[in-house]
């Protein structure tokens, strides 16, 4: 009787060299050769000047802050139909794409692979001395050069591609950002330059006015040559302001279309005097500003991704080896394909293992490392840029209010003076070079009013930009 095995034990020896083989498996394919990533320190100070408080006041969306529906119209025209902002989505939808691509080389690719091919063999090319005809049919499934990624240097490749997506995706955020800071800065400066365009123009027409009486006063005897050259010269240089006044309005008028692309009528400027003043804001901490600012958050993902090809360029150094397989079935005849006995199958790994590349390997890896240290700067000036841009605004928010109050009190004092010498003028006390002298005084202080205004709007704007705008 013969005796059957039911299981055998393996000798000693070839489950030690199976257990150390499985052993080593596992440890290449944990081997990564991506840098730990660490975020740099933020090279800012700790807090900003003048601001004490710790407390960061929470940002509202831009359709709450900017509560003016002219705000809303342009607003909203813009984020819809602005070029610039459709090309900086399509570049995101890009970087998503590439990322998919990169991440899809981590897996094996699965092929359904048919084909046939006839041949035929000339006699003297033949071992028989006769000529042939040869035919073969295959339908497999197959497995095409799929990359064992045993020091992850595909995994790094896929990081890397993965983080440009999210810099992208931050950087059209900060783009849509910077776009509604656009518009809404750039309706202020429209809706400025309506209002001086307004004030130079009823000035001018007192001012020609004021001219023709001069003139008859000096057919009458009552006034000089003197005062009528006066006169002429302040209604043209009032003239020619308002000529430019109204240039830059259409300039700007123009900018604002293309903002919008050119889809709704711009509305109405309003006084800025009736603008609803924009909410302030409270900063915080520098660390919270850089945590709501998308373009900080790009900066930090394109180091990240400079980080991961660091790790990529050095496992070139290790060999790669590649899987080629496929399992189907073959025949010379189509009808036999799927025959009994027409098994057929390919397996073919192929290590490639560097050994001479006059150095472009470890070139590879310098530029992956001096890239890394690029972006590392680009990183850190990006939160000092960051820093400055609010520092800035904060600056500008403490002080523009003052300087609005102080020049309104300037204007009614220029108008009040100027009303006063004009009555002097007419009972006989002041001469005419008087009256133009503070007519133009207190048409200079309502223009520089205006703008004093307007910047004290832009700041907000700003600061709302700065600290990164609101959600949706």
């Amino acid at each position: 009787m013969t005796e059957r095995k039911i299981f055998s034990i393996p000798a000693p020896g070839k489950m030690m060299r199976f257990s150390l083989g499985a052993a080593v498996m596992v440890l290449l394919a944990s081997c990564s050769f991506i840098p730990a990533y660490e975020r740099p320190a933020a090279p800012v100070p700790e807090h900003f000047d003048g601001v004490t408080e710790t407390a960061v006041s929470p940002l509202s969306s831009w359709r709450e802050y900017f509560s003016d529906p002219s705000f809303h119209v342009l607003i909203e025209a813009a984020l819809n139909h602005n070029r610039d902002l459709k090309i900086t989505l399509a570049r995101v939808e890009e970087a998503r794409a590439l990322a998919g691509i990169a991440r899809a080389d981590r897996f094996p690719t699965l092929e359904a692979q048919a084909s046939g091919n006839r041949s035929r063999t000339p006699a003297d090319l033949s071992d028989t001395g006769r000529s042939l005809v040869a035919s073969r049919y295959d339908a497999a499934l197959g497995l095409t050069a799929f990359e064992l990624d045993f020091w992850g240097r595909v995994a790094a490749l896929s990081a890397s591609a993965r983080a440009q997506y999210l810099a992208t995706d931050e950087a059209a955020k900060s783009f849509r950002i910077g776009l509604i800071s656009d518009v809404a800065n750039t309706w202020l400066q429209l809706t400025e330059l309506a209002e001086r365009v307004r004030l130079a123009a009823e000035t001018l027409k007192t001012r020609e006015e004021g001219l023709d009486i001069t003139r008859k006063r000096q057919e009458a005897g009552l006034s000089t040559a003197l005062d009528v050259l006066a006169a002429e010269s302040f209604a043209e240089s009032i003239r020619a302001q308002w000529a430019d006044l109204k240039r830059q309005r259409v300039q700007t008028e123009n900018a604002l279309r293309l903002l919008t692309g050119m889809a709704v009528n711009l509305p109405a400027p309003t006084n800025l005097a009736n603008q609803p003043v924009l909410a302030e804001l409270s900063p915080g901490l520098p660390s919270v500003v850089l945590q709501q600012r998308p373009d900080v958050r790009a900066a930090e993902q394109q180091l990240i991704a400079a980080n991961a090809n660091v790790g990529a360029a050095r496992a070139a150094f290790f060999p790669r080896i590649a899987l080629t397989a496929n399992l189907g079935t073959a025949s010379k005849e189509l009808s036999g394909l799927f025959d009994a006995g027409s098994k057929a199958w390919l397996f073919n790994p192929v290590l490639t293992l560097p050994l001479f590349d006059a150095g472009r390997t470890r070139a590879n890896v310098d530029v992956a490392e001096a890239r890394k240290i690029q972006a590392v700067a680009n990183y850190e000036k990006t939160i000092q840029q960051a820093f400055r841009e609010v520092a800035d605004v904060l600056a500008a928010g403490s002080t523009l209010g003052e300087q609005v109050a102080a020049l309104e009190a300037n204007w009614r004092a220029q108008q009040a003076r100027f009303e006063r010498v004009r009555a002097r003028e007419q009972a006989g006390i002041a001469n005419y070079l008087e009256v133009l002298d503070a007519n133009r005084d207190a048409f200079n202080a309502e223009q520089t009013l205006a703008s004093s205004r307007r910047e004290l709007l832009s700041a907000r704007v700003i600061l709302f930009k700065s600290l990164g705008g609101g959600a949706e």
